[in-house]
Parts: C-alpha cells; sequence; structure tokens
C-alpha cells in the first residue's frame, strides 16, 4: 500500500471496512475528473457522495458512476436529493430513479424538510432490503437545535431499522450540527452521542482540515470521515497517519515526544 515500509505507522484498516471510512464528495466532477481521482484514491475511498441534487443534473452521470464502481466504491446520491422526490410525493419514482442510475447505495435525511421519525425509520427499512442504507442524523439549519438524547436515540432507531451507518450532520461549510457556529467541534454532544452508539457505526462529517485533526487525535486513525473533497484524500491519509505536522505526534510511543516542538 505505501512506497517505503516507514516504521511505526498506525495500522489502518483495509477495504472493505467497518471502521476508518472515508466518504467524499463529488459536488459534479467531470468523467476525466472522476477517473483521475481513482486512479490515485480509490483504495482509500469507500463511499463517493453524489452532492445533494447534482446527480440530476451532471451530464454523463451513469458512466461516472460505473467508473467508480470499477475501482470498488460505492456511490449514493445526496440525501437531499430523497428529499426533493419525498416532497413532491415521488418515492417511487425516486426508487426507479436510483435503480436505474445503477446505484446500490443510498442516503435517507431529513436536513431540509420535516419528516415525521418513524415515517422516515419505515423508508430505511424499505429501501434497506435492497440497497446499503446510510441514513443522515441532524438538521443543515444553524437554528434548528437537538438534544443530545434525540441525537442518539435517532441514531440508535436508524441503525436498527436497517441503515449501515449513520451519518452525523455538519453540511459541506463544517459549520451547524456536530460543530459550533465557528467550525469548531461541539465536543460535548460528540461525547454523549458515543456514550450511545458505537464509534465505527458513525461517520462524522468533517468537510474542514482541523475538523479532520480534532477526531483523528481524539477517536484514532481509524475514525469515520465524511464530506471529504476528492483533492483532500491524500493529505487526510496522511494525518490518519501522523504524516503531516498537525497529528506527527500522535501515534508515536512516549519516548520519541521528547523530541515535540513546545
Amino acid at each position: 500500500m505505501y512506497n517505503f515500509p516507514l516504521s511505526l505507522l498506525p495500522e489502518r484498516t483495509n477495504k472493505p471496512r467497518k471502521a476508518g471510512i472515508n466518504m467524499i464528495m463529488d459536488k459534479g466532477l467531470s468523467l476525466r475528473e472522476a477517473e483521475d481521482f481513482v486512479s490515485v484514491s480509490c483504495g482509500l475511498t469507500d463511499f463517493v457522495k453524489l452532492g445533494f441534487g447534482t446527480s440530476l443534473v451532471t451530464p454523463g452521470v451513469k458512466e461516472k458512476i460505473k467508473v467508480y464502481q470499477k475501482s470498488g466504491i460505492k456511490v449514493y446520491a445526496g440525501g437531499t436529493l430523497f428529499e426533493a422526490f419525498l416532497i413532491r410525493d415521488q418515492f417511487d419514482e425516486y426508487r426507479s430513479y436510483i435503480s436505474g442510475l445503477g446505484l446500490d447505495s443510498v442516503e435517507i435525511s431529513d436536513g431540509s424538510m420535516l419528516i415525521g421519525h418513524d415515517e422516515k425509520c419505515e423508508y430505511i427499512s424499505k429501501l434497506a432490503k435492497d440497497f446499503t442504507v446510510l441514513s443522515e442524523v441532524g438538521s443543515k439549519e444553524a437554528g434548528i437545535l437537538i438534544s443530545p438524547h434525540r441525537w442518539t436515540k435517532m441514531m440508535v432507531t436508524e441503525l436498527n431499522a436497517g441503515s449501515f451507518k449513520v451519518i452525523a450532520e455538519a453540511r459541506e461549510s463544517g459549520n451547524v450540527g456536530i460543530y459550533r457556529p465557528s467550525g469548531k467541534a461541539h465536543t460535548s454532544l460528540i461525547h454523549k452521542i458515543l456514550s450511545e452508539v458505537d464509534q465505527d457505526q458513525i461517520i462524522w462529517e468533517a468537510p474542514l482540515k482541523s475538523q479532520q485533526v480534532w477526531f483523528i487525535q481524539h477517536f484514532g486513525a481509524n475514525v469515520n470521515l465524511g464530506n471529504i473533497a476528492p483533492n483532500e484524500v491524500i493529505p487526510l491519509e496522511t494525518l490518519r497517519l501522523g504524516l503531516r505536522g498537525d497529528t506527527f505526534f500522535s501515534f508515536l510511543p512516549k519516548n520519541l515526544k521528547k523530541f515535540k516542538l513546545e
């Protein structure tokens, strides 16, 4: 996997994996850009999300999906698209649409519109029969606050309904949900969630480098991270391995930490 067997690197999981997952945000890459992306990052990428409603307007999207899938990457359309179909009472059409694209994974969310949680779980159960389901918890609106107890309850219920993983909402901007408006981690919320939900069952949206660093420093090299930009996959891997200044000493033995700059 590496170009040189450097010692003392943290052990990373291999695909197909349940921990150490990278979920990448494709906001409209061209077919050529997707080909370039998989040429260097397919081994580090587990899921590609066709962000929000981009799959509906991106030319050649079926061909691009095939490029990802042939490289062993699961692809799904962003949860906002699911909501766009649902609010128009077109769930059956949504199912036909994603099947027609050749997708084997879906995202179910309720970040843009109100959906009863029982109803959301029914959709998860229905789709889990034929697809790998990832369900997103948390609102995209900065003013909507969800209590830690409700976060954990929704996550547990959605996992029980058939979700492969639950995604902790942050948007691509990284300043809502599990983050403060400043972009800093909402630490008390995150720790309360983890008191009830296993870490490996959660994909934390972390579009900003500072957020990726925080999760790696607190939860290790194999924490699940999402909403990663395509050009940030390799840099993220160096963070996971301690090959970048931000996490340089995170995985080294104590006897080497005496060399840490103060």
